[in-house]
């Protein structure tokens, strides 16, 4: 019983797996910071503006 303790205390099988998705969750919570921000200032400035600009340009290019 002891072995297999120990065997499963030095097992680093998916531990890189565990790295990424802790990396990809810091990530997530920093984009979430950030788009919270900029979401938060003045319509025309915010998040909100910045679609609507984009969404212009594209319909404007594509002549719809």
């Amino acid at each position: 019983m002891l072995q297999k303790v120990m065997k499963f205390i030095r097992d680093e099988e998916g531990a890189t797996a565990v790295e990424y998705g802790l990396i990809i969750g810091l990530i997530a919570v920093g984009l979430v910071a950030i788009l919270t921000a900029i979401g938060g200032a003045t319509d025309a400035a915010g998040l909100r503006g910045l679609f609507s600009r984009v969404s212009t340009a594209v319909t404007t290019a594509l002549g719809t």
